[in-house]
């Protein structure tokens, strides 16, 4: 077994630009520094989750926090975004009873067809515009 992460670990497809896009917006909302941030080719994506198969992993984004609990797909947009003041709102929405398996619906067809919707809508170009943010980690 391995050590538990200093940070919570956002594990997340880096060949698809929608989600790419969606990890350049995490490092702008991210102001504390709490999420470390891990795209799946990544070598050490078996290490931190090796519990999760690769099917899993390229199904939704996962996020495996400091205590070894893995949030999966809108269960993980909620547990992250109630750590970033930005985005308490929108997680706290999550929170609202029944919501979350909406959102889970929702997401789960977002990301069935998220290379589709990353190519109709240009994230690659989109992913120009917003750089991500530099951090000192």
């Amino acid at each position: 077994m391995s050590t538990p992460p200093v940070k919570h670990t956002v594990l997340y497809d880096g060949e698809c630009f929608l989600c790419t896009f969606q990890m350049k917006v995490i490092t702008w909302l991210d102001w504390f520094n709490v999420v470390t941030l891990i795209p799946l080719a990544d070598l050490r994506t078996a290490e931190i989750a090796p519990s999760l198969t690769p099917e899993q992993l390229h199904e939704a984004i996962h996020c495996v926090a400091k205590n070894g609990e893995i949030h999966r797909g809108a269960r993980c947009i909620r547990f992250v975004g109630m750590r970033m003041p930005l985005a308490v709102p929108f997680a706290l929405i999550l929170w609202l009873p029944g919501l979350i398996y909406l959102a889970e619906i929702v997401y789960r067809w977002f990301s069935r067809n998220r290379h589709l919707i990353g190519k109709l809508f240009g994230c690659k170009g989109a992913c120009a515009v917003i750089p991500a943010r530099r951090r000192d980690s």
